[in-house]
């Protein structure tokens, strides 16, 4: 599958504000920096063996859009998440400068925010993954999203601040949009894939279900596979 490379609108119109106000160099700094970031992500959905789609460049960070399964187990999403911070933190050890200095922990703490899509948001997912099901994971996920993008906001209010906001409210929004595809995809998986879990909980719903969790469904009395529980709701 032809990986493509994309340069995302709101790039191009904070590009333009930067030439206009003299913030070249900064821009091309970022620039560096977010594709190395990046690289750390990259290197393991290879090594995973992860297709990936899309590469799309932001002017705080990137997407890397991948035709990947829900059911991966949370070890490698989470070493995904952060090969990026670790990436970028080499690249800054490398390249130390007074200049870059700023910027490098600028970034670093912007992306750690648990706004979706920044690997903050991924990592909080994760956590959250640990703790209650994956349909209650997603909700919540969003939910602080939302809430963080407004302190951000209030917070730092200039030009180039509510451009970016603007970007994450629309993909946030998206994700609540695509949240009962997303758990869907998650069932249908479940039914179909020969996934393997060492861990087991019995539960009596399907929102019930967790990530890392082979599960077995207490109905009426009765016990019942996943493959089974789930083979007979869609029946419905």
């Amino acid at each position: 599958m032809k990986t493509t490379f994309k340069i995302h609108p709101i790039y191009i119109i904070v590009a333009f504000i930067c030439l206009l106000t003299g913030y070249f160099r900064l821009l091309v700094t970022t620039t560096l920096i977010i594709l190395f970031h990046e690289l750390g992500h990259i290197f393991m959905m290879l090594y995973f063996k992860i297709p990936i789609d899309k590469i799309i460049i932001l002017p705080f960070g990137a997407i890397t859009l991948t035709n990947d399964i829900v059911n991966r187990k949370l070890y490698q999403e989470f070493l995904i998440a952060i090969m990026g911070p670790i990436f970028q933190i080499i690249y800054y050890i490398i390249f130390k400068s007074e200049y870059l200095k700023m910027i490098h922990y600028s970034l670093l703490i912007f992306n750690l925010l648990p706004i979706i899509p920044l690997d903050g948001s991924k990592i909080l997912n994760i956590i959250l993954n640990k703790f209650i099901s994956f349909y209650h994971s997603e909700l919540v996920s969003i939910i602080i999203s939302f809430i963080t993008i407004i302190i951000f906001l209030l917070l730092k209010g200039n030009l180039i601040t509510i451009i970016i906001s603007f970007f994450l409210i629309i993909e946030t929004i998206r994700k609540y949009q695509m949240r009962k595809y997303l758990f869907n995809r998650f069932i249908y998986e479940r039914m179909n894939y020969d996934l393997k879990f060492k861990k087991r909980k019995i539960i009596t719903d399907k929102k019930q279900m967790f990530k890392d969790y082979y599960h077995l469904f207490l109905t009426n009395g009765q016990y019942r596979t996943e493959k089974e529980y789930l083979k007979i709701l869609k029946n419905y």
